[in-house]
């Protein structure tokens, strides 16, 4: 009597050859393929840990810089903005002046012939310049005003002065020029207000 086999042996007549390879080899110590895919796995994954951490120091590193930049700035236009307001306070302070001068309150300025220069010349700048406030609030220096009068050429009758101020910031290189053409002419006043781009000295 033929005995019949058992499932078992059904199943391995049936099952891929291939298989049965696998597992032999497994056996034989062939078949770690779970710590080589973990041994694999960890040497992706430094390069990329790297990667994100230069990443995160290269952002901060900008980050910083620009904050170090924004910070710069605020300062130079917070001391722009000094020693604007001091040399326009200053400016106004002379126009009052020159128009009191011309009403005969007070002594007239000698007259120069063409446009005047001596607001260019440091020396003479110094020794004329006015302070008419004391001092400014922040400011290094007290605001200067220079007042020089002419006469225009196509308009004789009439006073025409040059007025020249300088702000100070917090610093002796934070400055700021201003000045105002003020012609006056009778009952007429004139005001030709500019700013002066590159300071004279």
């Amino acid at each position: 009597m033929t005995e019949r086999p058992n499932n078992f042996e059904r199943y391995r007549q049936h099952e891929d050859p291939s298989r049965r390879g696998d597992e032999a080899l497994g056996k034989r110590g062939f078949g770690c393929t779970g710590r080589a895919q973990r041994v694999l796995q960890s040497g992706v994954v430094l390069p990329i840990v790297l990667l994100i951490s230069t990443m995160m120091l290269a952002t901060s590193a900008v980050w910083f810089e620009t904050s170090l930049a924004a910070a710069r700035s605020a300062t130079n236009v917070r001391d722009y903005l000094q020693a604007f307001h001091a040399a326009d306070s200053a400016l106004i302070s002379c126009t009052r002046i020159v128009i009191a001068a011309a009403a005969g309150t007070v002594a007239p300025q000698p007259v120069a012939s063409g446009e005047p220069v001596q607001w260019k010349l440091k020396s003479a700048f110094e020794a004329g310049a006015l302070t008419p406030v004391a001092q400014w609030p922040g400011s290094l220096r007290a605001p200067q005003c220079l007042i020089e009068a002419w006469r225009l050429a196509n308009r004789a009758d009439a006073q025409a002065y040059l007025l020249t101020s300088r702000g100070f910031g917090r610093s002796d290189d934070s400055q700021v020029w201003l000045q105002m053409e003020l012609v006056i002419d009778g009952e007429k006043i004139e005001r030709h207000w500019r700013r002066v781009a590159a300071r004279p000295f």
